[in-house]
């Protein structure tokens, strides 16, 4: 299963803490990495069992969950901008006065209302959350739709996409399968999305590349490889170096 599917069926307890496990490892939610059960590990002259130090990779890595969570598409959170910032200095621990200085509220009072706006958006959640997994037990017709990438920058209609859509499309795109050549470009957003996702798999996680490498890879799906480059850093699949001197996969 992929890292982005992974993400979005984990439970909230998991969320939380940022990664998940099985009988022989711990695998980070936020970033793919796996850390082998039953192995001790160093870091700066203290060792570690597997798990605090899955705990010790997301505090180095990615600060906290928190901090990578507030930082996703507003898209994905749901939250305004405003309510992005609050957020972020409620879990600084700053007081309702340190909020009311630095973001120029007129009074504390407009802070408790912001605390109780975001409580309200917490329990309709819950209800929320309570009601989706209520309705899976009974609704028999609900199709199965493509997980978002975490690292998508714009979320739109364009991810309205079933299995059997994606499928469908891959088919009418890669004649030959998705590790063979695309035979056209397409011009719908959907089904961009689609051949760019399928393309992305042919990255390896963690790994830097050139962009003579990048070329590369990109010219044995299609000739024009500079277009699919744009677009896969445009739909958030790849990112790089300002000056184009490395290129690597999102998480």
């Amino acid at each position: 299963m992929k890292l982005s599917e992974l993400f979005w069926s984990a439970s909230l307890e998991e969320l939380k803490r940022g990664y998940i496990q099985d009988e022989n490892s711990h695998m980070c939610l936020l970033c793919g990495k796996q850390i082998e059960k039953g192995i001790v590990y160093q870091e700066e002259g203290v060792f570690y069992e597997s798990e605090k130090y899955m705990r010790l990779h997301i505090e180095i890595a990615h600060q906290s969950v928190f901090s990578y969570l507030i930082d996703l598409d507003k898209k994905l959170t749901g939250l305004t901008d405003h309510q992005n910032r609050l957020l972020r200095l409620f879990y600084e621990g700053k007081s309702d006065a340190d909020i009311q200085e630095e973001m120029g509220i007129g009074s504390a009072s407009t802070i408790r209302n912001h605390r109780f706006v975001l409580k309200e958006k917490e329990r309709q959640a819950k209800l929320f959350l309570t009601m989706m997994e209520l309705l899976k037990e009974k609704d028999q017709h609900a199709p199965t739709f493509i997980d978002v990438h975490k690292t998508a920058r714009m979320v739109d209609d364009r991810y309205n996409v079933t299995e059997e859509e994606n499928e469908e499309l891959l088919l009418k795109y890669f004649p030959e399968g998705t590790k063979g050549q695309l035979n056209t470009f397409p011009l719908k957003q959907k089904h961009k999305l689609i051949v760019l996702r399928a393309i992305a798999d042919h990255f390896e996680d963690g790994r830097i590349y050139t962009e003579k490498e990048i070329n590369q890879v990109l010219n044995e799906s299609y000739h024009d490889y500079v277009l699919l480059r744009r677009y896969l850093i445009e739909y958030g699949f790849l990112d790089r170096k300002s000056d184009g001197s490395q290129y690597w996969l999102k998480k």
